[in-house]
């Protein structure tokens, strides 16, 4: 499984779910999403998904859905991408 972790600041976390609500990465083949806000900071959201192929990951990724959307979500700056390989996944 290969997994992504997004990175960015919001203007208003509400604003940002309600769209992130419109185009979840289940739209686009995502076998699950994690949603994290910072501790320090609430508008901080990291979003972990995890996709059945890189190539799955990357479709998502550079989708401009995926760019429009965070437009209208009110993501500040650039967000942070990551992927990984999931390697090993417990859970308590």
């Amino acid at each position: 499984m290969t997994v992504v972790a997004i990175n960015h600041d919001v203007e208003d976390y509400g604003r940002w779910k309600a769209v992130f609500d419109e185009i979840p990465p289940s739209t686009m083949g995502g076998l699950f999403h994690r949603i994290n806000r910072s501790v320090d900071d609430p508008n901080n959201i990291t979003v972990v998904a995890g996709f059945p192929s890189r190539e799955a990951a990357t479709a998502f990724v550079t989708n401009p859905d995926l760019k429009d959307a965070m437009g209208r979500a009110g993501v500040t700056g650039a967000p942070r991408i990551e992927t990984f390989e999931e390697v090993e996944a417990v859970q308590y």
